[in-house]
């Protein structure tokens, strides 16, 4: 049995299948670039960069592509309170989503597609959509008739045949929190003076939906092997993608639908119209939180389509899970190579390989992942107690299994950048003092600074050159 994942259309686990042998086309959602991003956001961009990272090593190709919304109401609403251009307004929004994303360790699509560049192929689908009676014009702007897809409804159990209102009863707003599946907007009608574009629909711009549908088949064709994004997506917005899809083309759009859970914190969801949420970049300037452990929380604490808390508790967790797994990387990395093969250590990494590879294979996850893992952990560092050395194939088997679960977890590089990083501030000045106290004698001030840098994560040793310090 291969890959399998919690496929939302079906609720059920469906084993990940392609339409092109061997090669994956997975579509995410990104942000809309009106604000910084939150790290309830980036839970699912995490989520999604795990699944990638063990797609690619199951199958030959993965192709991924996550869009960049540039362009809705809110966007154009900030412009012009702004008096800037779109790209102005998003510009900023847009360097902060990928400065977070390099600070996760988050590997870059192949694609990044700005709903801005992709005008004339939304208008191309509405065209489709025209021809096949599944669009009309109303006061110049263009929406979707539902009656016209009566499948709608599938993925998230709303259907349009109890909850429909007919055109009246148009959604004109791109609005997240809205939930209402009657006919929506694919091309919304504005002012000569308003932000927009001059078409053959007339000036406007695009509705929210058309333009997730008109990027996935530029850059993926028209079948999409697996389409990814959190629960908030999946209505009205994927919901929308299918049926306008699907109306357009007449073949299936998408092979599995996989949705990862709400990021809570105190017992609500994380989410910028409920005022309770952090970006990571307030996290890493204002806290000693560690980019890692943020990572390892998001990804591996809790399995994705499992609610998961955000709290102090839980970042202790993740960050002792990571020292744990940097720890045994570092022992291993120092390890003498002059001593004999270990057959107990060699089992223990091809059972602990198996279980690794299974709890991914079994609807990605992680968390059981790394459970086998630590476990494998500690027995291994049992047997490296009684033993002086080991041979230089068991060492590298022991780094080839590190490796391999660092491909998927992504953290020692993190890991590495953050031992690199300067000094804070602070810990400048304390090991100022503590120097300054040492050449004093004033031993009993100096083992106290040493307690406080160690509490900080600055290990400090003593040497006959001086004091040296290094991250633990």
């Amino acid at each position: 049995m291969g890959m399998r994942l919690f496929d939302t259309m079906t609720r059920s686990l469906r084993e990940v299948e392609t339409n092109e042998p061997g090669h994956v086309k997975i579509y995410t959602c990104g942000p809309t670039v009106y604000a910084r991003a939150h790290i309830g956001n980036f839970r699912t961009f995490v989520f999604e960069d795990v699944l990638r990272r063990w797609l690619e090593r199951r199958f030959d190709k993965v192709t991924h592509v996550m869009n960049l919304t540039d362009v809705d109401d809110r966007l154009i609403k900030n412009a012009t309170e702004h008096g800037v251009t779109l790209d102005e307004e998003t510009a900023p929004w847009i360097a902060g989503f990928f400065e977070d994303v390099d600070a996760l360790g988050i590997r870059r699509a192949h694609h990044y597609p700005q709903a801005t560049q992709y005008i004339d192929q939304m208008l191309d689908l509405i065209d489709k959509l025209e021809e096949k009676g599944a669009a009309y014009r109303s006061e110049g702007s263009v929406y979707f008739r539902l009656s016209a897809f009566p499948q709608y409804g599938r993925l998230s159990g709303a259907h349009a045949r109890e909850l429909s209102t007919g055109a009246s009863g148009r959604i004109d707003a791109d609005d997240y929190d809205k939930e209402d599946v009657r006919d929506f907007a694919l091309w919304k009608n504005v002012g000569p003076e308003e932000i927009g574009w001059d078409t053959r629909l007339g000036r406007g711009h695009p509705g929210w939906h058309i333009e997730c549908s008109a990027m996935s088949m530029t850059l993926l064709g028209e079948q999409i092997d697996i389409h990814c994004g959190g629960v908030d997506n999946i209505f009205p917005h994927h919901e929308n993608e299918i049926a306008q899809s699907e109306a357009a083309t007449g073949k299936p759009f998408v092979k599995l639908w996989a949705h990862s859970e709400h990021l809570r914190i105190g017992g609500d969801k994380m989410a910028k119209r409920l005022g309770n949420y952090f970006t990571l970049h307030e996290i890493l300037e204002k806290t000693d939180v560690r980019p890692s452990a943020v990572r390892y929380l998001l990804a591996a604490t809790v399995k994705y389509n499992k609610v998961l808390n955000y709290s102090d508790d839980s970042l202790h967790m993740a960050t002792e899970n990571v020292d744990k797994l940097v720890a045994f990387n570092d022992r291993i990395t120092a390890l003498a190579t002059t001593g004999a093969a270990s057959e107990e250590i060699s089992d223990g990494i091809a059972a602990a390989s198996t279980a690794f590879a299974e709890a991914l294979d079994d609807d990605l996850n992680l968390p059981e992942a790394m459970g086998a893992v630590f476990t494998a952990l500690r027995d291994i560092n049992r047997v490296l107690d009684t033993l002086d050395a080991v041979d230089a194939a068991t060492q590298l088997q022991l780094q080839g299994f590190i490796a391999t679960v660092d491909d998927v977890l992504g953290i020692l590089d993190l890991v590495k950048r953050e031992r690199s990083a300067p000094l804070a501030e602070d810990d400048e000045r304390l090991l100022g003092e503590r120097q300054a106290a040492r050449d004093a004698r004033d031993f009993a001030t100096s083992d106290r600074l040493r307690d406080e840098l160690a509490s900080r994560g600055i290990a400090v040793e003593d040497t006959a050159q001086g004091q040296r310090w290094k991250r633990a």
